[in-house]
């Protein structure tokens, strides 16, 4: 970022702080290591107080820190609370944008469909967007006060995992349009039930500006409990789906290795969306983007021929040729995050996409209560109808799953990424496909990290 984003002034007013120095700024960070030059650098009390690195900061280039000692050298902001100051900054950065603002939560494809509504809205105008999955209590607030003053399209992405959490940060963002991608089984072991997880959900909708627009799956068995949530705030509903009474309707969907494809209907008019990616969610999600955009005023043509060239993210289903110790093989690195309904999903994707044998290296799925190992055996289904040929498992609850399969798709257990490592060089044959997929915190994307940095030149993203 290089064009101004806030004076010392405009800080200082949007935050009730005192500013030390005449200074202006380009960006926000709360990390010294990925602090750029020109940022204010925000401490963050976490585990190690931020204050601690206001001097790297500085010397990485920081045009000002935020801090709360009132004997801090300029330039600097000095206020009561660093993480309540970014907050005022986000509100004050909204106040002063006249962008349409989208904000995106859901059980499963977060990350993908921000990306997805960004790039058809960055396809028309000036486009402000969450980076990498910064969606919680600081980086909602963070993405906000980044957001310059021309911007016409925001994106928000907004996580939970606890009830209340959305009933904060959406009125951060008062969004005129609210995504929720689809209710599931996630972040179990914090909450009674799924409708449980629903209602958190619909707390987005308490930040919604009156008469906005809730987009909603229509195929979502929870989708009249969350019509009736947005409607509270006089919100039209945009729905999408294969049910006949969505708003955007999926009809003829075909899913093919590296393509999918569907007609999108909106108000009897058709549109043809074709996707080089690879599994048939991303029709559903393709369907949600462009009904998101529709809401934003963006027209239904102009979407679907943004998303032709869209691409999946690392670790969230890109695919990759690999060649490990002489064995050509395909790579679909899903290692981001996983729950129930997103592990389904990846492993239909490898079913679609393999021609030969398929491999899946799967990690333990986190948070998911008391139900957790039913949860984990319950893969065995979704396992067995795609013909999967040999799964490594890695993680505790891996090992309900493990003894829920035939013996002959059995491989072996293992205790971390490297191990798993170890067992797929010995599974691998010419012309496999390895699906990997875990909870962030299994350590799976450790793996696919050593596996490209192996790679001999011929890890061309498909």
């Amino acid at each position: 970022m290089t064009a101004q984003l806030w004076t010392s002034e405009e800080a200082a007013k949007a935050t009730g702080g005192e500013a030390k120095g005449d200074w202006t700024i380009s960006g926000l960070s709360i990390d010294t290591r990925s602090l750029e030059w020109g940022d204010l650098f925000v401490p963050i009390k976490d585990a190690r107080d931020g204050h601690d690195f206001i001097p790297n900061a500085r010397a990485g280039g920081a045009a000002a820190v935020i801090s709360e000692n009132p004997n801090e050298q300029a330039p600097a902001l000095i206020v009561k609370d660093s993480v309540q100051a970014m907050r005022d900054l986000g509100v004050a950065a909204r106040k002063r944008s006249k962008a349409k603002r989208i904000a995106v939560t859901g059980s499963v494809g977060k990350t993908s469909l921000k990306e997805a509504i960004a790039v058809i809205c960055g396809s028309v105008g000036r486009t402000h967007k969450s980076i990498k999955s910064f969606n919680n209590h600081w980086g909602v607030p963070l993405t906000l006060a980044r957001m310059p003053k021309d911007t016409e399209y925001g994106v928000f992405e907004v996580g939970m995992n606890h009830a209340g959490e959305l009933a904060d940060l959406s009125p951060l963002i008062a969004p005129q349009i609210a995504v929720i991608t689809k209710i599931a089984p996630a972040h179990l072991a914090h909450f009674k039930n799924v409708g449980a997880i629903a209602e958190a959900k619909a707390e987005i909708f308490e930040g919604l500006a009156v008469g906005g627009a809730a987009i909603l799956n229509r195929d979502d068995d929870y989708f009249d409990f969350l019509a009736k949530a947005a409607s509270k705030k006089d919100a039209a509903i945009i729905s999408f789906g294969a049910h006949k009474d969505a708003s955007v309707r999926i009809e003829g969907a075909k899913s093919e290795a590296g393509r999918q494809s569907a007609d999108l209907v909106i108000d009897g008019e058709s549109y043809a969306l074709s996707l080089p990616l690879d599994g048939a969610h991303w029709i559903e999600n393709a369907a949600c983007a462009v009904a998101a955009c529709l809401a934003a005023g963006i027209n239904p043509e102009k979407s679907v021929a943004a998303l032709r060239g869209f691409r999946a993210l690392p670790g969230r289903g890109e695919a990759i040729d690999v060649k490990i110790d002489g064995k050509l093989f395909t790579l679909i690195d899903d290692s981001y995050n996983a729950n129930p309904e997103s592990m389904k999903a990846a492993i239909e994707t490898l079913s679609s996409r393999a021609s030969g044998r398929k491999i899946a290296v799967l990690g333990d799925m986190f948070e998911l209560g008391k139900d957790e190992l039913d949860l984990h055996a319950a893969l065995s289904v979704p396992l067995i109808e795609a013909d999967v040929s040999r799964v490594i498992f890695t993680g505790e609850c891996m090992r309900a799953l493990k003894g829920a399969l035939p013996r002959q798709m059995r491989g072996a257990w293992v205790r971390n990424w490297e191990g798993a490592y170890e067992a797929l060089r010995h599974e691998l044959s010419d012309g496999d496909t390895v699906l990997i997929k875990g909870s962030n915190a299994t350590g799976l994307s450790q793996l696919v990290a050593a596996i490209r940095k192996e790679q001999k030149g011929v890890a061309d993203v498909l």
